[in-house]
């Protein structure tokens, strides 16, 4: 299921929260079997409304807690 979701969600932001409270939004460019995640254009989304660009990012699934899909 988790493939599915992930597959309609390429092209688009998603919200990833990451082990140690740390949460990303950007464009999921793509993702292998292990929730491997490649973000473009990621933002570290902290406590203040500000956003720290980090730019393309490949997290490893391990620390991957939760990723939001789109609307």
């Amino acid at each position: 299921m988790i493939i599915e979701v992930l597959e309609r969600s390429l092209g688009k932001t998603v919200l990833v929260k990451l082990r140690g409270g740390k949460s990303l939004r950007g464009i999921l460019e793509g993702f292998d079997q292990h929730v491997n995640l490649v973000i473009r254009d990621a933002e570290c989304i902290g406590d203040s409304d500000e956003a720290e660009k980090i730019g393309t990012i490949i997290l490893r699934g391990d620390n991957v807690v939760m990723i939001s899909p789109p609307p």
